[in-house]
């Protein structure tokens, strides 16, 4: 078990030395090309002010500071009416409150990035095949998380998956600069979210929740450092604003990569006080999401409810061949898509084993190695349709998924 629990340590620490590729795999000044400072976009060119004295240029104002809380409030903490919101991800009972009341296939979407376009072209495609299962669970991190409640609700929102990953480019996703907590802002995929994820989608999701279904979204709370399982039906079933507000809170924060973009702050109460847990990319923790590892280890105590596990990785397994050139922000950005590629291939291998100790059917898949439509910078539109378009095709035919993981290095 200690073994496990190591090895499981490594994956995650690898996913979090990976959380910055999205941003660091494009240098800063080709993101500002793309015309993503909104900031600038606003406003006619003016002429520059002549530049003032240091003594006299103001400093920005710093963001408030932050209610304390204790570690005994963190481990009870609840979010305000909605009270089974969610658990902790590393927690068997807490997970053991969410699970669906009948077994069935589940659904697991990485995260990725832009890459984000491979799990949503392959699901639009394999409605297109006949042979999509309704799932019992589906879960989401990341990009997963963006994609995992149209998936949820089936066919019927094809159609928004497609324009969520062919019709967005970064300036849909994020701007330059107008934070002290990050590099970039994502004010504007905050306002996608809010655009796409209506009431109505929240009404969907709750009359599936209902039906016994679970929709279930990860974030990792930076105060305590634990990934939290959203359950997104439960929340979606409490409907009105402050669910709809929740929900919206949820899949920015699942999205938010330390550092590059800011976290999402969520209400919370325990013991009598009130205050804001900080949370980011649910990625930090693993690049998927299944159950707690101790329930994926071979002297697990509780079966998984599942009759069949199927994972989309919104990325490739295996390295292509790059040379660097010699630019800190390129190096960078190599060595993290390195560890990203590592933490999936060794989650990828540890949730096959445990699928195959419980008996359960695994299903595999991810972006081909041969796929190489070049990008020309962050959420580049054509590159994601191009990924959409072949992953569809995947998924129409049948030819996505494997039944094993490849042979890997």
């Amino acid at each position: 078990m200690r073994a496990f629990a190591n090895s499981m340590t490594r994956t995650a620490l690898a996913a979090f030395m990976a959380c910055a590729l999205v941003a660091a795999t494009v240098p800063l000044a080709a993101l500002r090309a793309q015309g993503v400072n909104h900031e600038n976009k606003r406003a006619p060119t003016k002429k520059k002010a002549p530049a003032k004295k240091p003594a006299e240029q103001q400093k920005p104002e710093a963001p408030p500071a932050r209610t304390p809380f204790s570690t005994a409030d963190a481990e009870v903490a609840v979010v305000p009416d909605i009270p089974d919101a969610r658990g902790w991800g590393d927690s068997e009972h807490d997970f053991g409150r969410m699970l669906p009341p009948a077994a069935g296939p589940w659904l697991a979407l990485s995260g990725g990035g832009a890459d984000g376009a491979y799990g949503a072209g392959l699901v639009v495609g394999w409605t297109q095949s006949g042979k999509r299962p309704e799932f019992a669970v589906v879960t989401g991190v990341s990009t997963g998380a963006v994609i995992a409640p149209f998936a949820f609700l089936g066919p019927r929102y094809d159609e928004e998956l497609r324009k969520n990953f062919t019709t967005i480019t970064a300036a849909d996703v994020f701007s330059i600069g107008g934070v002290d907590e990050a590099l970039f802002d994502t004010w504007p995929l905050k306002r996608l979210i809010e655009r796409r994820v209506t009431r109505e989608l929240l009404a969907d999701i709750a009359a599936e929740h209902k039906r016994g279904r679970r929709l279930l979204v990860v974030t990792t709370n930076l105060d305590t450092g634990r990934p939290v399982v959203w359950n997104m039906g439960a929340i979606a079933a409490h409907g009105g604003d402050r669910a709809l507000k929740l929900f919206h809170q949820i899949l920015l924060a699942s999205s938010s990569i330390p550092g590059l973009f800011p976290p999402v702050y969520i209400d919370a109460e325990a013991n009598g006080r009130q205050f804001q847990e900080m949370h980011a990319d649910g990625t930090i923790n693993a690049p998927f999401y299944l159950a707690p590892s101790s329930m994926l280890s071979p002297d697990a105590s509780v079966r998984l409810p599942a009759t069949a596990l199927y994972v989309i990785v919104n990325g490739k397994l295996t390295p292509d061949f790059l040379m660097p050139e010699r630019e800190r922000s390129l190096i960078l950005s190599r060595a993290l898509g390195l560890a990203l590629q590592f933490g999936l291939r060794t989650q990828v291998l540890q949730t096959y084993a445990a699928a195959s100790r419980l008996n359960i059917g695994y299903h595999l898949a991810f972006v081909s190695p041969d796929f190489s439509y070049p990008s020309r910078g962050a959420f580049d539109p054509d590159y994601m349709k191009a990924l959409f378009d072949v992953a569809a095709e995947e998924g129409k035919n049948g030819i996505a998924f494997r039944n094993r993981p490849p042979d890997l290095p």
